[in-house]
């Protein structure tokens, strides 16, 4: 069986297309990323068409500000570049990333190819509809979905032969909006084994440590998670690890940040050193397909709490290698924090089950394993 991999962007398809190679199973990976970045990943090897002036449009809008926010122009443009493309691939399935892929949708039928439709979160209008109304609750606009991304997916979701999301929370978003259980595939997203692993730590004569990592704003759950933590504020710190998103600025201001670090976004070592010096790790989403950082973080043995929203919750066995809080309550949220904070002997025993459950199963390969078996019963 032979797969065509077509995303606009990166997000986790270069691991995919990894997997598929090394299976000799990936016919073509298109991107809009230059040809080096994905062969870093995929391999020398790989077969590829690129459409890297998209790249540079999407990047350099944030810098010029010309015309209109360019994401939904950016997915139609990919999408006929990845419909001209197929057209001379011949593959048994096409994977391609949600809002970029309806314009290839019909050419990948007319060949007779298998579609199936990627989407790395919750169904959009769920989503759309989920953040609108955290946004508002703070006096903000959530505009970062246009009302034709969000048509453009509802139709592919509709043509494709199945959808493949990363967790059951996310699948029951689908089937809350009418989708058969039978359209979907779940596939939880794996995480790089080699990068993260426990490591020294310098935690001995500290105040015990909670690391979020990912962008601080209203999606992620940054304010329960300061309003939780204020509770506890004298027998913890909190590290936040990521951008601060600028609508965020100003609320976060209004918001309690005693013993509370603002690292700013980190990568590579530097993240690894954080995820080893820490002892919690919480991620208390509002809207969450998956969060690849929690499976990090239980790679680096750290305990991990997260809201039920949070897909990677998949993963977690609630009191055995993590904890899970329902509702987007400070209260509840606090209570996990400090069962942790105040025992760090279960702590240890957790973060030990967390890495153990990682190693069984949440690899990229296994990853590829379970793609590669959903698209071949397909």
């Amino acid at each position: 069986m032979k797969v065509c991999v077509s995303v606009h962007g990166r997000f986790h398809a270069f691991e995919l297309a990894r997997g598929l190679q090394g299976r000799g199973a990936l016919e073509c990976l298109l991107t809009t990323y230059p040809a080096f970045v994905p062969r870093r990943v995929v391999g020398p090897g790989a077969p590829l068409r690129t459409a890297p002036w998209l790249e540079v449009w999407r990047r350099l809008y944030p810098k010029l500000r010309l015309g209109p926010q360019p994401d939904l122009a950016i997915s139609k443009a990919f999408g006929r570049f990845a419909a001209g493309a197929l057209k001379n691939i011949h593959a048994d399935v096409l994977v391609g990333w949600s809002s970029a892929t309806l314009e290839a949708v019909p050419v990948a039928r007319d060949k007779g190819m298998k579609v199936v439709i990627e989407r790395g979160s919750t169904h959009i209008a769920h989503q759309t509809e989920l953040l609108r109304d955290e946004y508002r609750r703070y006096g903000l606009d959530f505009q970062a979905t246009a009302p034709g991304m969000v048509a453009r997916e509802l139709r592919e979701y509709e043509l494709a032969d199945a959808i493949a999301v990363p967790s059951r929370f996310a699948a029951r978003t689908f089937i809350e909006r009418g989708i058969p259980e039978s359209k979907l595939i779940v596939v939880p997203m794996g995480v790089d084994l080699g990068q993260f692993s426990p490591g020294p730590s310098n935690n001995a004569d500290r105040l015990p440590r909670i690391l979020f990592v990912g962008a601080v704003g209203l999606r992620k759950g940054v304010p329960l998670l300061l309003r939780a933590f204020a509770r506890l504020k004298d027998r913890a710190e909190l590290h936040l690890v990521g951008p601060v998103e600028d609508d965020f600025r100003p609320i976060m201001a209004t918001l309690p940040l005693d013993n509370v670090v603002v690292r700013g976004p980190v990568t590579g070592e530097s993240l690894q050193g954080l995820y080893a010096d820490a002892d919690i790790f919480c991620l208390p989403s509002v809207e969450e397909g998956f969060g690849m950082v929690v499976t990090e973080a239980m790679a680096c043995g750290i305990p991990p709490v997260v809201t039920e929203r949070v897909g990677a919750s998949d993963t977690i066995t609630p009191g055995e290698n993590g904890l899970i809080v329902e509702g987007d309550g400070e209260e509840a949220l606090a209570e996990a924090l400090v069962k942790l904070v105040s025992n760090p002997d279960l702590r240890q025993t957790m973060g030990t089950a967390a890495r153990k459950r990682v190693l069984s199963g949440c690899g990229w390969e296994d990853y590829a394993d379970r793609a590669l078996a959903a698209y071949e019963k397909l």
